[in-house]
């Protein structure tokens, strides 16, 4: 976070009434209506809120890069005072790269993949500050290790592909800050990063605020994240800022039913799924040129009152608060809104009764041959090696229950996966699946019943959804592959009662996936793993890529259905929250083995294998009573090429007791019956350990 004291007096940014409107053949669609928001220098601001919000687009009209049909139609921009919109197109160049930049959600999109990483980076100071190209190299290697990269040189004549998607968000932010830049605008930079590395990353973005006193504007729909990283808040809904205050005024005494909403939404390390559902906010936000009269929230708000909230537009207002930023909201019916300590419940539900074991993994591995032509490997007559994407992997789950299987990128997680659903065979070892070994059956080589049994949603449903086929033509599909029905009009009233179990409207079959929105398209996914009445579905990462009011929505629906058909759940993921709200037992993994498993309550408290511990502290949590102890790891993963000859985590472990966790495989030892950790630490000093997340008592207000 940035120093509260900071002797600069002068804000970086200035908005004030900023309007930005498209404009289509159908019309003017404003997008951002009355926005204001300074930041002083070193100081980081966050803007929270639901996709089509309007985010995105305020950092695009700081930038003046709205496109060839957007533009601000009212209000100001003023950079160190200077107002953008009197710049002209040289001078914008001039400041954009340089005193400000931009990191983007997808590194991707901002690195060019037939350039080294070198010559895009030595672009910037040659671009920017006239630097000749040895010295551009040298301020770009020296950045390179600024945002800790291992080997900068190595990176450097590297090409975007040959390097970790996280190496790659660490080198498009190594590119923003090249230019020393006042004013740094960072879209969702950390979404489809681990939360091992998004810690870090987070951690190494302040530190490098304060080193060179750079503001820093977040966009994100990542509350925990902002929490962690932001000294005040900004909640955006339909292109307005509907509430704005320091971190504490947000989080503990929000004012706005919209952010009381947005908390709800998320899932807590504390909380119970069975206890305390998680409560969407009903609804969706609505379009630019459908907005309501009145407050704009107005259709998805519990508090609204016709004649209060329908009437006219509705202007900020000031909380009274006891000092920091100034607290405002902008609600007709403040007052009434309940603190945080009155965040929406669900309905308490039982909980689920377990049967039989559905599926048992048991010593399996994945090993993929990679031949090596090298000269070296002709002399040591070493031309065939393994990567070792699972070692000697275990565990079962029953009916009804969810496994989560948790870890970096790279740790074998997905890997699992392709095995299970026949995408790859096993190496060795058994997979045991309604009691048949399919561990060595490619999915062409498996029955109707075996495929339609074992199902799977994936993260991103624009990637396994045909945009040439109806909604309902895909869902019909599957239930005729699996011979659930065959007959036309029968298949069509299960594809309608799909639809209904997944809350879509009927109308939706005869739609494209373009025309639905991503939590729509996750939704319909959903519905066509399930058509094929299926005894286990494997859900992997479905939540990460949505805003956390559909995240919400969708997780329950996930669960509901499970309750319902009594299926197995395998979750992938590598968010912690998620896990701890929705599974019953944990697998944690890292570098393809299996690190510790129990209970998810055994696995969440001490006891913890030091990796656990240190996933754990890496978790953004989006609660102010929560306290959490700190550990951000070095280095990364090690290749599954030549993986540690002892405990594959002694590389990176914060608690290495030395040779032995280097050259001795760990042993596995029990807790409790079934809680197993793989350490070499003994069994009374991890008991030892303190807990890495305590949750202090909330005073009511």
């Amino acid at each position: 976070m940035a120093d509260r004291n900071d002797t600069h007096d002068t804000p970086v940014l200035e908005i004030e009434d900023l309007c930005v409107s498209y404009f289509t053949r159908a019309g003017e669609i404003p997008a951002v209506i009355d926005f204001s928001l300074s930041l002083m220098p070193g100081e980081s601001v966050g803007l929270v809120g639901e996709s089509g919000c309007g985010k995105s687009t305020v950092a695009m009209a700081i930038m003046r890069y709205l496109g060839g049909n957007g533009g601000i139609v009212d209000g100001t921009v003023r950079f160190k005072g200077q107002d953008m919109a009197a710049l002209s197109a040289a001078e914008l160049r001039a400041l954009r790269g340089s005193q400000i930049a931009m990191v983007y959600q997808e590194p991707m999109a901002a690195l060019n993949p037939a350039l080294t990483i070198g010559t895009q980076l030595a672009e910037v100071p040659v671009t920017h500050a006239d630097a000749s190209a040895d010295e551009a190299y040298d301020q770009a290697v020296e950045m390179l290790r600024d945002v800790e990269l291992p080997d900068p040189e190595r990176v450097m004549a590297a090409y975007p592909h040959q390097i970790s998607g996280g190496q790659q968000q660490r080198v498009v932010i190594a590119m923003a800050l090249l230019g020393r830049p006042a004013l740094l605008l960072l879209d969702e930079p950390t979404t489809a990063l681990d939360v091992t590395v998004e810690a870090g990353i987070v951690t190494l973005i302040a530190e490098l605020s304060r080193k060179y006193g750079t503001a820093l504007l977040y966009i994100s729909h990542n509350l925990g994240l902002m929490l962690e990283v932001c000294d005040r808040i900004g909640v955006m809904y339909s292109g307005e800022m509907v509430e704005s205050g320091d971190i504490d005024a947000i989080f503990e005494q929000p004012r706005h039913p919209y952010t009381l909403g947005l908390l709800g939404c998320v899932p807590l390390p504390h909380a119970d799924k069975n206890e305390r559902p998680l409560t969407a906010i009903p609804g969706q936000l609505p379009l630019p040129h459908e907005r309501p009269q009145g407050c704009n929230f107005g259709p998805r708000c519990p508090s609204f009152e016709q004649g209060v909230c329908g009437i006219q537009s509705i202007a900020m207002e000031a909380v009274p608060s006891d000092g920091g930023a100034p607290h405002t909201v902008r609600c007709a019916r403040w007052q009434v809104v309940e603190p945080v300590c009155a965040l929406p419940e669900g309905d308490y539900r039982p909980p689920s009764a377990f049967g039989e074991t559905v599926l048992e993994v048991d010593g399996m591995q994945k090993y993929y041959t990679v031949r090596d032509t090298s000269l070296r490997a002709f002399v040591t007559g070493k031309t065939v090696r393994y990567v070792k994407a699972n070692e000697d992997l275990s565990f079962k789950a029953r009916e009804g229950e969810t496994v989560a299987i948790v870890g970096e990128s790279g740790c074998g997680k997905s890997t699992v996966a392709r095995v299970l659903m026949g995408l790859e065979t096993a190496t060795s070892g058994a997979v045991r699946f309604q009691d048949s070994d399919v561990g060595g059956l490619l999915a062409h080589d498996r029955s109707p019943a075996q495929l339609g049994a074992l199902q799977m949603i994936f993260q991103n449903p624009n990637e396994t959804l045909n945009p040439s086929l109806t909604i309902g033509a895909q869902i019909g599909r599957v239930i005729r592959k699996f011979g659930i029905e065959r007959d036309t009009s029968r298949v069509r009233s299960r594809v309608q009662k799909l639809l209904e179990m997944v809350k879509l409207p009927s109308e939706f079959a005869s739609r494209k996936p373009r025309q639905l929105s991503g939590g729509q398209k996750q939704r319909v996914a959903i519905a066509r793993a399930f058509a094929g009445n299926p005894a286990a579905v494997i859900a992997d990462e479905p939540i990460s890529a949505l805003d956390v009011s559909v995240a919400a929505a969708v997780t329950e629906l996930i669960m509901d259905i499970q309750r319902d058909h009594k299926t197995t759940l395998l979750f992938i993921s590598h968010d912690l929250s998620a896990v701890r709200y929705l599974a019953d037992r944990v697998v944690v993994m890292y570098l393809g083995r299996v690190m510790e498993q129990g209970t998810t309550d055994e696995v969440f408290s001490p006891p913890y294998h030091p990796y656990t511990e240190a996933l754990l502290s890496a978790v953004p949590i989006a609660d102010t009573t929560v306290e959490k102890r700190r550990i951000v790891l070095e280095g990364v993963l090690p290749s599954s090429l030549n993986p540690p000859k002892g405990c594959p985590f002694s590389t990176r472990c914060q608690r290495r007791l030395g040779a032995i966790c280097d050259n001795e495989p760990p042993p596995v030892q029990f807790h409790a019956d079934k809680h197993a950790i793989a350490c070499h630490i003994p069994m009374d000093e991890l008991q030892d350990v303190e807990p890495v997340i305590t949750v202090k008592v909330r005073l009511a207000s």
